[in-house]
This record gives C-alpha cells, sequence and structure tokens, in this order.
C-alpha cells in the first residue's frame, strides 16, 4: 500500500495584514485575499479547476480535504511526489497573491493509518514552524521609493500623490491589463466574504468601500471579533477520526455562516426602514470561517447583530453539527451538558471612523477573551465537562490614543478603588451567576432612557453623578439623593445606581468591589441616538 502524508498550512499575520492601513477599500480587499487563500487559491494549486463558489465546493466534496477554512488547511496526500509540489509552490503563490501574508507548514506520514498520532504531531510540527521568522518578501533596498502608508517598496503609481507597495496594490484588486501598448491597473472587485455573509445575489454597488458609506448620523463605528467557545475540548475528541474531524469542520464552517446571514437578516429592517436610507450595506465582515467572525459595522446596529448572531451560533450547531443518523458529533465532547451545542463569546469596540482599526480590531479581541474568561470561571468549565455560557464584553473609546485594557480601565472605570464601573460581560441567554445581567436587561434599560420624557435631563444627572464619583464621592451621594427625590424615574435610578457587589482578585489579594451598569446603560443610550452630522438625505 502506497504511503499517504498528512499535510498542512497555517495562514500568519492575518490581522497585521488587514489592518495595515486605515482605509476601508483596502481593509475590504484584504479579507477578500484571505478569503480565497485557503479555498481557491489551494484548489488551483491542487490541479482543480474554476472559481471561487464552485473551487469551494470541490474541495468539500474531497475526501483527502480535511480542512481548510479560518486560515487552515489539512489535506491527505496519495503520493510524496503531490505533497512536495504543494510544500514547494503553495507558500510562494501566496506570496505574490497577498505580499506581506506569511505561511507556516509541515507534513506528517501517515503509518498504518493512524490518523490520530499524526494530526496531533502535525500540531506540534506547524507550532514549532509559527516560531521560526521568516525573511519578508516586501523588503527593497536602500535608494527605492516607499509607500508614504507603509513605508514599503512602491511597485504601482495610481496618480501623484498615491503610491502603492506589493502589499497595498493586491488589496486593492488590480489586475493588468494592455491598452494601445501601455501598461495600465485596472480595479477588479470581488465580494466573496460579503456573498458567504449576506446572501447569493449581493450587488457590487451595495457593498461599502468607504467608512463614509457605512456611518450615518454619527461617525461612531463598531469593530466586532466573536469566537466559539470550548472548540479545543471538541478537536481532541472528534480529531482522532478522518472522516469525523472533516465533517464537523465542514459543519462548523455552515453554522457560522449561517449564523452571520440570519444576523444579517435580523438587522437589516432596522437599516432599510431608516428615515435616513443608505444605498450601501453598513455592514462589512473582514473574517468569517471556522467559529471566527470579524466584522465593522455602523455603531448602532453592532449589539442587535452580535447578539443575534451568537444565539443562532448556539441554536445552528445544535442543528447542523449531528451525522447522517442525527447523532450529535458533541455527543461525547462535554459530559454535564445534555444540551448538545456550542456555544460563543464576542468583544466590540465602539470606535470613531477616524480612530485606527487597528487598535480597533485589538480591543475587541480584548473584549472578547475577558467575556471568555469570566464565561470560564467554574471548575467544571474549566476542566473541559461544560461549556461556557454565551456572553460579551463592549467598550466605547473615549480617547485619540489607548494603550491596552489595563490602562482604560484604571484610568475611565475605576472611580474609586472599591468602585467600577466594568459591569460586563453581558450574557445572552443564560446568566452565569445572579450579579450578571443578560445583554436583554441592558438593552431594557437603554430603551426607558430613549422612551421617557425625562430621559435626557436623567442621563444628564447620571453622568454628573459619575462625574463626581471620581473627584468627590461625598457629593456624588448627594447628587444622586437629589436625583432620586426630583424625578418620576426613582425606580429607575436605583436600579442602575444599586451596584452588585462582587470578590475580584487584586494584585493577590480577593477585595470586595461596587460594580455599577450605569456607564454601559449610557454607552448604550448614546451611541443608539445621538445625531452629530447631518447626512446627504435629510
Amino acid at each position: 500500500m502506497a504511503d499517504k502524508y498528512l499535510y498542512g498550512a497555517s495562514v500568519q499575520g492575518i490581522q497585521n495584514f488587514i489592518f495595515q492601513t486605515n482605509k476601508l477599500k483596502e481593509i475590504v480587499g484584504a479579507s477578500e485575499l484571505v478569503e480565497e487563500i485557503c479555498t481557491s487559491k489551494f484548489a488551483k494549486l491542487l490541479g482543480k479547476k474554476g472559481y471561487y463558489p464552485d473551487l469551494t465546493k470541490q474541495l468539500e466534496e474531497d475526501k483527502n480535504c480535511i480542512l481548510h477554512a479560518a486560515g487552515n488547511i489539512k489535506y491527505i496526500f496519495d503520493s510524496k511526489e503531490d505533497c512536495e509540489k504543494i510544500v514547494l509552490e503553495f507558500p510562494k503563490s501566496i506570496y505574490e497573491f497577498a505580499p506581506g501574508i506569511t505561511v507556516s507548514q509541515a507534513v506528517v506520514k501517515l503509518v498504518n493509518n493512524d490518523f490520530e498520532h499524526a494530526v496531533n504531531e502535525l500540531e506540534n510540527r506547524l507550532r514549532l514552524q509559527r516560531n521560526i521568522p521568516m525573511r519578508s518578501a516586501t523588503l527593497g533596498m536602500m535608494g527605492i521609493e516607499t509607500s508614504r502608508q507603509t513605508g514599503l517598496p512602491v511597485v504601482y503609481r495610481e496618480s501623484e500623490n498615491s503610491h502603492l507597495d506589493a502589499g497595498t496594490f493586491a488589496k486593492l484588486q488590480y489586475v493588468w491589463e494592455t491598452k494601445d501598448g501601455k501598461r495600465i491597473a485596472k480595479r477588479h472587485t470581488t465580494r466573496n466574504l460579503c456573498q458567504k455573509a449576506f446572501y447569493d445575489d449581493i450587488k457590487d454597488e451595495q457593498i461599502a468601500f468607504d467608512i463614509e458609506e457605512i456611518t450615518q448620523n454619527n461617525d461612531w463605528i463598531a469593530v466586532i471579533h466573536a469566537d466559539g467557545n470550548g472548540l479545543g475540548q471538541v478537536v481532541q475528541k472528534v480529531g482522532k477520526d478522518q472522516n469525523l474531524f472533516k465533517e464537523f469542520s465542514e459543519k462548523l464552517d455552515k453554522a457560522t455562516t449561517l449564523s452571520a446571514r440570519e444576523a444579517f437578516e435580523a438587522v437589516k429592517v432596522l437599516f432599510n426602514n431608516s428615515k435616513k436610507k443608505s444605498d450601501f450595506i453598513p455592514i462589512r465582515p473582514i473574517v468569517l470561517g471556522g467559529d471566527d467572525l470579524t466584522v465593522i459595522c455602523r455603531a448602532d446596529l453592532a449589539l442587535n447583530y452580535v447578539t443575534t448572531f451568537i444565539s443562532r451560533f448556539e441554536e445552528n450547531t445544535r442543528n447542523l453539527l449531528k451525522d447522517n443518523q442525527g447523532v450529535s458529533l458533541l455527543k461525547n465532547v462535554f459530559e454535564n451538558e445534555s444540551d448538545k451545542r456550542l456555544t460563543a463569546c464576542a468583544g466590540i469596540a465602539y470606535i470613531k471612523s477616524s480612530f485606527p482599526f487597528y487598535y480597533g480590531y485589538n480591543l475587541a479581541e480584548t473584549l472578547c477573551s475577558l467575556a471568555k474568561k469570566d464565561a470560564k470561571g467554574k471548575q467544571e468549565i474549566k476542566d473541559g465537562k461544560e461549556l461556557p455560557k454565551s456572553c460579551l464584553m463592549f467598550h466605547k473609546v473615549q480617547d485619540s490614543f489607548t494603550k491596552d485594557w489595563d490602562d482604560i480601565t484604571k484610568r475611565e472605570l475605576t472611580p474609586q478603588n472599591n468602585i467600577s464601573f466594568e459591569f460586563g460581560p453581558y450574557y445572552i441567554k443564560e446568566k452565569k451567576s445572579e450579579d450578571k445581567w443578560l445583554i436583554s436587561e441592558l438593552t431594557e434599560k437603554a430603551k426607558q432612557l430613549e422612551e421617557s420624557k425625562e430621559g435626557n435631563a436623567v442621563k444628564s444627572h447620571l453622568r454628573r453623578w459619575m462625574s463626581l464619583l471620581h473627584d468627590n464621592p461625598e457629593m456624588a451621594e448627594q447628587k444622586l439623593l437629589r436625583l432620586k427625590s426630583m424625578t418620576t424615574m426613582r425606580t429607575y435610578v436605583e436600579n442602575v445606581t444599586k451596584g452588585e457587589r462582587r470578590k475580584v482578585k487584586n494584585q493577590g489579594t480577593e477585595v470586595e468591589k461596587i460594580f455599577y451598569p450605569v456607564y454601559d446603560i449610557l454607552t448604550i443610550h448614546t451611541i443608539n441616538t445621538q445625531n452629530t452630522r447631518r447626512t446627504n438625505n435629510e
């Protein structure tokens, strides 16, 4: 019997590549390139014919293709020669297709068809390869003109003031054409990722390529990052069997994609029925694959979008992650879970449209990690016997520059040593504990401010109370007592300023703090109602 080889590839530097500049059209182009790396580009090297949707389908039907999503590839080659060809050609083709992206590769010989041993060894080798620095393919010699935005060598001059490096050139989807003996560049727009996240017949003119096409009555946008929970435990169980691993990977990708489409349908009515209706879809997917989702969207849509996505992700993984007999693929994974599905956590960074996207993404990823950390509090969850509950965190960036989350919490969310405005995360369907809130409780409190005649006045008083907590706690207490005595929304004010007492670790010591939800309530209220500029439709 001929030897078989398990090939693995892991794409590195995806986020750095996507968010290298702050121009949405370049971010859009980069996300499309990344989407094609593990699908159409890899398929073409295997000798498959066609275009993106058809090539993706061919990979799904290829029994040797185990995984081809979210920057990861696993493929079984029946011959050493075919495997060597891919190892030699795949990195080079990616460097040329998306300059700035690097690829780690590894190969393991399948001995006695022991897939479990081979896939574990492959992951170890890929981990080692990721730690080996690779020489950049975008470096140039001294004396070469460089791009004003990236500092990399210029390969194309679009105009007198526009000089593009190789990576930017690729992101803008240029193809070379010849006209009258002169070489020119022409934009070639792809919409693969939007078709995947929205619907198949989306038109080019509906896709936003400039940030002004996303923002509306204010300049706030949201960067969303969502990630599934417990995937490590799942892969450890189902990854032992080649066919089961392939089936799980494909069905997980379909569940994530379907959840994104259903989230889009849920918020579509909000921008279609808007008085200031835009011709552009104010949502732009950046990464969608495996159990990952990264999206840039209009700020007021973000909370509804991501809440729907997570809710549908739970439902779709429950329905789709089953074998042909209807038995859940998760049946032996989480022993304390009778409800066989996956959960997810998310982070939302609310930023001004001029704020660097890279920092916005980093903040969203950090918030997602903090949500996961809170959800994993119980020992049974840490041991992998239960799934963390779905939840999310968000933050509205107020500064022109932000360092890290610890710095933000210290400066903005900690008025006193024993007081904090870091009330989240907010849980989607089921709370982890009674001192936490569901996201529905938060949105209801924000909505009450909108609907009440006294809402604006109460909002102003609450902001003043929060400011006084930083400088003069005694005066803040007097301010709160006066507000309660003069407003008809007394019960509302008492609820949002009551606070929850929680024990937290501070420099290794457990201390008690009071956590208030009012900061988050006012954030959501402002995001939903603030109107700072006019649009063309007014």
